[in-house]
């Protein structure tokens, strides 16, 4: 356990657990279900087995148990309910929490073990939507506040990245007769957040089209030798932290410039930075999705 992160502050476990620090605080007083500890300055610092039970307890809360009844559980008694309703109801939020420690403990065992008794029950694209989505979703948040490092950031991503990428290669192997539509992923200058087009890829490919990886950081004119391969060309880009708000129109407009207008091609973006972006003002050929999800069903 030598420098893992194992102390937290009130405001950590708040946004670890989703659970407002005034509530916390109540629990704690009232209920006495955590036992933090005091600096000199009289602050409360929290443990990683303190994260964990609170984990749980909110587990067992939105699953209808009161307070005052998970109060008077043993820590073994809330651990098996946990279990017991986690195997139930398949829950997936279980299993995000359980990755969560995970990620902090830097325990790629406990990930895999995660993973196995997910992929028991799901196909990997319901693991992925209904697991991962969400968890990349809140770690975002989590290394915005500072409650983790990028290195947690980086752990878990590439523990996620090996599943995309296997199960990548196993619908390769069912699909070996690309179709002549083609659909080139890239991510552009800059941006290096590429999971969710790693997936989206995956989508492609399942439903039997020919789908081209390019990754991270790919200027404008390095495509353009694409359009020389194949006539009938989508190109794909999900936009998480690039191109900056203030060049967002232009990147399209030149995309649009350099790519589109002399080769008929469609560009299909994607990611947070859109929230920046009027529909109104797209440039001709570019169409903007809310979700992978939405960008799927238009295949």
């Amino acid at each position: 356990m030598n420098n893992i992160k194992s102390s937290f502050s009130i405001k950590d476990l708040e946004n670890l657990t989703g659970i407002k620090a005034h509530t916390i605080r109540i629990w704690e007083k009232r209920y006495n279900l955590l036992e933090p500890e005091r600096t000199d300055t009289n602050i409360r610092t929290y443990s990683l087995e303190n994260l964990q039970k609170l984990l749980n307890v909110s587990y067992l809360n939105t699953n209808g148990y009161k307070i005052s009844k998970i109060a008077t559980f043993s820590k073994g008694d809330i651990i098996s309910k946990v279990r017991e309703i986690a195997l139930q109801h398949h829950s997936e939020d279980h299993a995000v929490n359980s990755i969560k420690i995970a990620m902090l403990n830097f325990d790629s065992l406990l990930f895999y073990k995660v993973y196995t008794e997910l992929a028991a029950q799901k196909t990997f694209r319901a693991i992925f939507y209904d697991v991962f989505l969400p968890l990349l979703s809140h770690i975002g948040i989590l290394w915005q506040t500072s409650t983790i490092t990028p290195a947690h950031e980086h752990f878990i991503s590439t523990l996620i990245r090996q599943k995309i990428l296997i199960n990548i290669e196993l619908v390769q192997q069912q699909h070996l007769n690309p179709s002549k539509k083609v659909f080139v992923l890239f991510l552009p200058d800059n941006e290096i957040h590429e999971l969710g087009l790693m997936f989206i890829h995956y989508e492609i490919i399942s439903k039997g089209y020919h789908s081209i990886f390019l990754g991270q950081s790919v200027p404008i004119d390095n495509l353009k030798e694409l359009t020389t391969y194949y006539d009938d060309v989508t190109f794909i880009s999900y936009f998480t932290v690039k191109p900056e708000k203030d060049q967002l129109l232009d990147y399209l407009k030149d995309f649009n410039h350099q790519i589109i207008t002399l080769s008929s091609c469609e560009f299909w973006i994607l990611g947070k930075m859109l929230k920046h972006i009027e529909q109104n003002k797209l440039p001709a050929g570019v169409s903007m999705f809310n979700s992978i999800e939405n960008l799927v069903k238009a295949l």
